[in-house]
């Protein structure tokens, strides 16, 4: 396994590996993606004619990208080095050390490819928006008290130098010159910025939520393999695991066992609030997450409140009453900020919803200001969600306080 300093990692939030893909090894992959690629165009010319798409994706993206653990399944044992990529010990090894886990599955796995036509440059941005999962900063004391939740790659199989990175942003709020540049132009370089020079077969590992930029999308011909590791994992399908050597196989069922595994605990950590038993809380978010502090409590229950409120729509609200966000809400899984969708929410009656909201309403009406914003570098739309601090009232202690008293303290978060 190739060597990584994890200092530098948790300080700079950014790791560039050199030759990490032997160049054998790397034209198998050119191989085995280059074939899944033309699979994917065949289907996205298809839905396109029959009008089952708005456009062809190839043609219309500035980045088109394959999903592989997404439908439609693609692979067969021919491209199996596409999947198995995932677990190689320059990729999965190095993961688990910088997650400082022992033994990390991955979770989504995908493929960035260039366009037909030049698109140019795309936004700064944080893959983040407060709203989905918690403010800015919750995220990044959560990561400077017990380490990374997730770590995301970029591979290429080409040489690739359209990703840059602000060192340090993953821990911290924009500064003020970050914000005047980014509000003055969103698609140019921003002060501070490195731009990650990649050889084929290199790869550059990252802490999200650190400010990155993807700076010209063009026709040069782009194959970087993307995706990221974290403990509580999904994928939507599984049937390309038939199709790996047997040992890859056994790993990746097995992982795929105890990431549904941990939807059980998901729900003791509900059901423990359902009984106003503080404890029983604690215990839960520590088997998702061992070693968790204090501010990964007040993290997690940030998520949590999002989740029982999607399954208070679930169970509470006429469907034709919601949102399209609240709608997708109820569906969306995504374990690492703590959503199992709907196969959770079943597990809950209606009754138990109601008290579930009631318990968790006073953190999601703290997490909200007066008036909506939204902050250069972050995606989604204006909100009233705090998209930097957590109110100093919100704490674990006062939120369990909460579930006699309906309400969190009166502080406020500006941001």
């Amino acid at each position: 396994m190739i060597r990584v300093d994890r200092d530098r990692f948790l300080e700079e939030g950014y790791l560039i590996l050199r030759g990490m893909i032997p160049p054998r090894d790397l034209e198998i992959l050119r191989r085995s993606y280059e074939t899944l690629v033309d699979r994917q165009r065949g289907i996205w010319k298809e839905e396109a004619a029959r009008g089952a798409a708005p456009a062809d994706v190839w043609r219309a993206s500035a980045q088109p990208r394959l999903n592989l653990t997404r439908p439609p399944y693609l692979g067969d044992r021919e491209t199996a080095p596409a999947f198995e990529f995932w677990l190689h010990e320059n990729v999965q090894g190095v993961s688990s050390v910088l997650l400082a886990e022992d033994d990390a599955p991955p979770t989504e796995m995908m493929l960035m490819c260039n366009p037909v036509r030049d698109h140019g440059p795309a936004r700064w941005h944080r893959d983040f928006y407060p709203p989905l999962n918690c403010p800015l900063l919750a995220y990044a004391e959560d990561i400077l008290e017990c380490g990374p939740r997730y770590v995301q790659w970029n591979v290429p199989l080409y040489d690739d130098s359209v990703l840059w990175v602000i060192p340090g942003s993953h821990v911290r709020r924009n500064t003020p010159e970050e914000n005047a540049s980014m509000s003055r132009d969103p698609r140019s370089p921003v002060p501070g910025g490195v731009q990650t020079h990649l050889r084929a077969g290199d790869g550059v590992v990252y802490i999200l939520p650190i400010l990155h930029w993807g700076s010209n999308y063009t026709t040069k011909r782009r194959r970087t393999i993307h995706g990221g590791f974290a403990r509580l994992t999904h994928w939507h399908t599984i049937g390309w695991i038939e199709d790996l050597s047997p040992g890859a196989r056994d790993t990746c069922l097995r992982w795929n066992a105890r990431a549904a595994g941990y939807m059980n605990h998901g729900e003791a950590a509900l059901r423990a609030v359902l009984a106003a038993d503080d404890d029983a809380y604690r215990h839960a978010l520590d088997v998702l997450h061992p070693g968790r502090g204090e501010k990964g409590v007040v993290k997690s229950t940030i998520c949590l409140s999002k989740t029982a409120r999607h399954i208070y729509n679930q169970h509470c609200r006429d469907e034709a009453s919601l949102t399209a966000p609240e709608a997708q809400g109820i569906e969306t899984v995504h374990p690492m900020t703590l959503q199992w969708g709907r196969p959770l929410g079943d597990r809950f009656t209606p009754e138990e919803a109601e008290v579930l909201w009631a318990r968790f309403k006073p953190v999601d009406e703290i997490m909200q200001s007066d008036d909506s914003r939204l902050l250069p570098g972050f995606q989604g739309g204006e909100t009233r969600y705090h998209f930097e601090e957590v109110p100093s009232a919100l704490t674990p202690d006062n939120w369990y306080a909460s579930w006699d008293t309906g309400r969190i303290g009166n502080g406020r978060a500006h941001s």
